[in-house]
């Protein structure tokens, strides 16, 4: 068995204004890191708009197109460009996740990393925002629950900013555990406990500024772990952030690349005891390039390392 890499060149036509965080480059990097790692290496799809109807409205879907510039950028909110690549970028992302899920789900591969962009966990039902277009993690969680028949997903995102998309997708979603760990106060300001779902399926863990490595082992640790063990998913999805590194310019925890091994080795382990191994992991943010090389890099060897 093997570990899936889930890509296409259109993730790259998806230009950004200069000084722009959310750049190609970021996606270069990545693919550049993982080049030399032994993987199953699978061109991503465009989804299908029956997919992504399962997590957005037709009219949401038809106004994102629409709105695609011939040249030049349109902006969708405060931080969120498209340019005349950004949905075939978009729909590429949302296609890997949605083919990620059938190769593990149909014992093709183990586990599955999507390196894609542009990002999905801050993507609302009817807005995009924070960078994001399409919920990529969410419809994966509803593709594996409604096509494949599975009764439990779990989602697990990691990364610094909350996954207030995500969330809202799957709030009155019963069969989706949605665990997410969040720098606290940061954008966008949710992600407090009390946050809990329609079904009690929602877990947030705020993390406090300036905090690091320990203080996230022992957060997960004694919250998401067991809370991950007793709900038993079929699946788990990873929405792979890796701005809560030291080095990243736009927040303030300080997670060492190590510390992304750590966790992503963890929820191996647990997906080893609950689900055979099955994971599809699908990139979100992390702007300094350098240390979203690495981090990825730590992260897909664990997936790898699991996967034998």
């Amino acid at each position: 068995m093997t570990t899936a890499l889930l890509t296409h060149a259109d993730c790259l036509g998806h230009v950004t204004p200069d000084g722009h965080p959310e750049r190609v480059a970021r996606l270069e990097h990545i693919l550049h890191a993982l080049e030399a790692l032994e993987l199953k290496r699978v061109t991503a799809p465009l989804a299908a708009d029956d997919d992504l109807l399962r997590i957005h409205p037709e009219s949401y879907i038809r106004d994102i197109r629409v709105a695609r510039p011939a040249d030049g950028f349109a902006q969708i909110d405060g931080d969120t460009f498209l340019s005349s690549g950004s949905v075939d970028a978009a729909y590429r992302a949302a296609g890997a996740a949605v083919r990620a899920v059938d190769l593990v789900l149909g014992g093709e591969a183990s586990n599955a990393f999507c390196a894609i962009r542009p990002p999905g966990h801050h993507a609302e039902f009817e807005t995009a925002m924070g960078f994001c277009l399409f919920g990529n993690a969410a419809l994966a969680a509803k593709h594996a629950l409604d096509h494949h028949g599975l009764n439990r997903v779990a989602v697990v995102d990691f990364d610094v900013h909350h996954g207030n998309g995500t969330q809202g997708l799957l709030w009155d979603e019963a069969r989706a555990l949605v665990i997410t760990s969040q720098q606290m106060p940061l954008w966008p300001g949710s992600g407090r406990p009390e946050e809990t779902g329609v079904h009690d399926t929602v877990l947030n863990i705020p993390l406090a500024p300036g905090s690091g490595g320990a203080e996230m082992r022992a957060a997960y640790e004694t919250k998401a772990f067991p809370r991950l063990r007793a709900f038993r998913p079929e699946l788990i999805i990873i929405s792979a952030g890796f701005d809560a590194h030291q080095d990243d310019p736009l927040a303030n925890l300080n997670w060492a690349t190590d510390d992304f091994a750590w966790i992503t080795a963890e929820l191996c382990r647990i997906a080893d005891e609950v689900c055979d191994g099955r994971i599809v992991s699908t990139l979100e943010g992390g702007y300094d390039l350098n240390a979203l090389a690495q981090a990825t890099r730590a992260h897909v060897e664990e997936l790898i390392k699991a996967a034998r």
